[in-house]
């Protein structure tokens, strides 16, 4: 899809002591509804497999601010197979674009053997782009990302606001669905991640709600968090 098509959507994230992240915690799910695909309280697991070429562009691209910048990813949700989705990410500064286009396992395990050309004959134009950088650009899995995602929705300016914890990096394996998957704590300090989702506005009482100026923004990427756990246990 050419970039002036694209719908990006605003983007904003914050690091959030244990404490503060209870007290909104509340305040947004009295307001807020949580995400229908939300198992309990805490949310639903999210289980990602990122990809990077040997140069590692997409991890260089994101610690020297690269305004445009993407990645792709596969992603599966609560350790099944229910939903397998192949994912590219597209960065604008504080703007994003998701494409995600649904896989089967059997495709999963393609990927996984260096299996791609199915790739190339799906109608999506997404798609061929992964294998392109996966035949021609030589990328490869580079790490394993997983975290309980708390998520509430509100239907008027598209807002999501989610609660990101427990985040690991694999560091044994790069099979999602690997049953001896060792997983190592990214973040050493009681802090959670909150996103903050919207299209054109966030209304006023979500804004007065999560108060965004009273949190310490940043420029949090999951994937970087990831990689300089498993760096050390993966030669590169």
């Amino acid at each position: 899809m050419p970039l002036q098509e694209r719908k990006f959507r605003t983007e904003q994230k914050y690091y959030l002591h244990i404490h503060d992240y209870e007290v909104l915690r509340q305040k947004v799910s009295a307001m807020l509804m949580m995400d229908e695909h939300s198992i309990h309280s805490d949310g639903y697991c999210i289980r990602s497999l990122y990809f990077d070429s040997p140069h590692d562009h997409a991890l260089i691209d994101k610690n020297n601010g690269i305004f445009n910048r993407e990645k792709y990813r596969i992603r599966i949700y609560n350790g099944n197979d229910d939903i397998i989705s192949i994912e590219r990410k597209s960065k604008r500064g504080d703007y994003v674009w998701k494409e995600s286009f649904r896989i089967n396992r059997e495709e999963y395990e393609w990927i996984r053997s260096g299996e791609y050309g199915f790739l190339w004959e799906k109608n999506s134009p997404m798609l061929r782009d992964f294998y392109t950088a996966l035949a021609h650009r030589a990328f490869r899995p580079t790490a394993i990302v997983e975290y309980w995602r708390e998520a509430y929705v509100y239907d008027y300016g598209n807002v999501r606001i989610t609660f990101d914890k427990k985040l690991a990096a694999g560091v044994n394996s790069y099979d999602l669905f690997d049953s001896n998957l060792v997983l190592e704590e990214a973040i050493q300090v009681p802090q959670t991640i909150m996103e903050v989702k919207f299209d054109s506005i966030i209304p006023d009482f979500i804004r007065q709600i999560i108060q965004p100026h009273s949190h310490q923004r940043s420029s949090i990427s999951k994937y970087v968090l990831c990689r300089e756990v498993n760096v050390k246990h993966f030669k590169e």
